[in-house]
């Protein structure tokens, strides 16, 4: 079962997700009919915008997945075609950096399987009110010991479809130690104006990766320390967060000088989504768009369908 855990008021960047209990659906009432238990996980969603599952996946589905980052940082791809992105090789001497590949499940089927599981598309489709959930893009992020923090931001602006609507699905790969420097999110900020700012040039900073996200909070009258952060710290490996993609979240260094801070990403668009006129510019989305993004039908092999709402007759 899931753990009774729940992420908890507190000040700035110094948050337990474990402080204070609250009971949490099971695995199997997420994959059941039981709309009480989802309507209520919609209900924090939409008032926080996000919501935490601690242990979705069990040991034995994490550990399978572990076992194949070695391969596929290596190379060894069992579903015989590359991920979108792969990190450049580290020097050494040089400062350890984080570590991104992009699209993993082109390139290893237990990956795949995860991305394409019915229980998160239905999750998300309940707490969105989609009438489809289709993959958009999943990124698996490596933060090394003493890598940079990941810069506060927003998911929605690097995803140019219409409609506009981004969630994301975020898997932890490791349990989630304060040293590591776990994902952060700032609660209610999916409310704020919608304006892009940044880029993901300033994904990773050397300092406190925030100068973005103070930008936007002003922008919305809000003082930095009036901000509630809330951190996943105490989320063990298997545990799962769902965020809306107008949530602003990043996370700090990671202080640790042995262990590296593993999670996956995966982001989810309604099913009816068409590229714009913006992502034929993209390098992210470029080369899925034909000659006219107006006639471009996007692909079941790179965008599946993952969930779709049962039509009452």
């Amino acid at each position: 079962e899931l753990q009774s855990v729940s992420p908890t008021t507190a000040t700035p960047l110094d948050i337990d997700i474990c402080k204070k209990s609250e009971c949490l659906p099971t695995r199997e009432q997420l994959s059941s009919d039981q709309s009480s238990v989802l309507d209520d996980l919609k209900n924090k969603f939409e008032c926080d915008g996000y919501v935490v599952l601690p242990s979705v996946l069990s040991n034995d589905e994490v550990n399978q997945l572990i076992a194949r980052l070695d391969h596929i940082f290596e190379g060894d791809f069992d579903r015989g075609e590359p991920p979108d992105k792969m990190p450049p090789s580290v020097k050494p001497g040089r400062q350890p950096r984080v570590q991104q590949v992009i699209n993993v499940h082109k390139c290893d089927a237990a990956f795949r399987r995860l991305v394409t599981n019915e229980i998160l598309g239905r999750v998300v489709g309940h707490i969105t009110s989609w009438d489809g959930v289709r993959l958009a893009q999943d990124q698996l992020w490596q933060k090394p010991p003493q890598s940079s923090p990941l810069t506060f931001h927003r998911d929605s602006p690097y995803f140019m479809f219409s409609p506009d609507d981004v969630v994301t699905v975020w898997v932890a790969l490791d349990d989630m130690e304060r040293e590591l420097g776990p994902l952060e999110y700032v609660t209610g900020s999916h409310k704020w104006g919608k304006g892009r700012i940044g880029s993901s040039k300033s994904f990773f900073q050397k300092g406190g990766g925030k100068d973005l996200l103070y930008s936007a909070a002003e922008r919305e009258g809000i003082a930095s320390h009036d901000l509630e952060f809330v951190s996943m710290e105490g989320l063990k490996a298997g545990g799962v967060s769902i965020h809306n993609g107008l949530t602003w979240h990043g996370s700090g260094k990671n202080n640790s000088h042995e262990k590296s801070r593993r999670g996956f990403g995966i982001h989810y668009v309604p099913a009816n989504v068409r590229f714009t006129s913006d992502a034929a510019k993209s390098k992210l989305w470029r080369s899925y768009i034909d000659e006219d993004v107006e006639e471009t039908i996007l692909s079941e092999e790179y965008f599946p369908i993952v969930w779709q709402r049962k039509q009452v007759t």
